[in-house]
């Protein structure tokens, strides 16, 4: 008893003097709140998340800080959307990191477009006077929920390869990720089917794999040019097709402001819709099906009306 007592005593000293050290966890980071919420249910309590662009912020404009430079610095894993979506300030946040694991092409580097069916892919040079157009497609992809199967696979895979300790963990998440938004979508597509082939107009071209997804027919946009202002001429056009081919709904960003979207769907005879764009975008959207229930309850309730 005398010595039990002695190493136990002993053992409770080692542990004041050494103590555990908890399993240190992968730091991810992405360039939108989308990327980090799928990136979260994938990687659970085994990696620590954060977002560059929150997601009340348009992701092609973010300012460069401080804080950033030093996230970078630390992460394992960055992801971003590619599509030269952040290319007007993500290259000098990580030049500034001096953090060689994620760099292009290394280990800790994902790209997340890299097996998405990107669309609206040019077929001619690209200048700036087209506006905002991406030379590689548009990069609004993760606005379709079948995409973020995709997305989940890849993050998975890099995950298992650097953490492979924890490999069966990140299968595990990965396959409940799977199964309950293979089941949202399935939801989402019944509820949305009586509305398929509506012609709806957009602000700017952000919806167009949302379109492609639930079967909306986008005749035409706001913006005469991605990015740029809309010209008075294009306007009145605009508003007479709308009124000719009975458009239903106009869809908006609630990143933009809705002062023209409201004048052009009240003179065009439709509703406008504003949705949330990322996760985190409204109060109540916290996952990635968050997302995607708070845009197709808005657009059910439009066009049941």
């Amino acid at each position: 008893m005398f010595f039990q007592s002695r190493f136990i005593k002993g053992m409770l000293c080692l542990c004041l003097l050494f103590p555990f050290v908890a399993e240190a966890k992968l730091k991810v980071v992405t360039t939108i709140a989308d990327l980090a919420a799928i990136a979260q249910e994938v990687g659970g309590d085994k990696i620590e998340v954060t977002s560059l662009a929150r997601g009340t912020q348009d992701p092609h404009f973010i300012d460069p800080k401080p804080s950033m430079v030093l996230q970078l610095n630390k992460a394992d894993v960055l992801i971003e959307v590619g599509t030269s979506l952040e290319i007007g300030w993500l290259p000098t946040l990580i030049q500034n990191s001096r953090n060689s694991q994620i760099l292009t092409g290394a280990s800790g580097r994902i790209t997340a477009s890299e097996r998405i069916h990107l669309l609206e892919i040019p077929t001619a040079k690209v200048d700036r006077s087209m506006g905002d157009v991406h030379p590689e497609g548009n990069p609004h992809y993760s606005l379709d929920p079948r995409n973020g199967l995709i997305i989940a696979e890849q993050i998975a895979e890099r995950l298992e390869a650097l953490d492979p300790g924890n490999a069966e963990m990140y299968v595990q998440n990965l396959n409940r990720f799977r199964q309950n938004l293979t089941a949202k979508i399935e939801s989402w597509e019944t509820r949305m089917s009586p509305y398929r082939d509506r012609k709806i107009v957009t602000y700017h071209k952000q919806w167009l794999y949302l379109s492609d997804w639930l079967g909306l027919s986008e005749i035409n946009y706001v913006e005469d040019k991605p990015g740029i202002p809309p010209s008075p001429k294009h306007i009145e056009s605009l508003i007479q097709q709308m009124r000719a081919e009975q458009v239903q709904v106009l869809l908006n960003s609630n990143l933009i402001s809705p002062a023209v979207a409201e004048r052009v769907a009240s003179q065009g005879g439709a509703k406008l819709v504003v949705l949330p764009i990322a996760v985190g975008g409204e109060k109540d959207i916290k996952t990635y099906a968050d997302l995607f229930e708070s845009i197709v309850s808005k657009l059910e309730a439009a066009f049941k009306e």
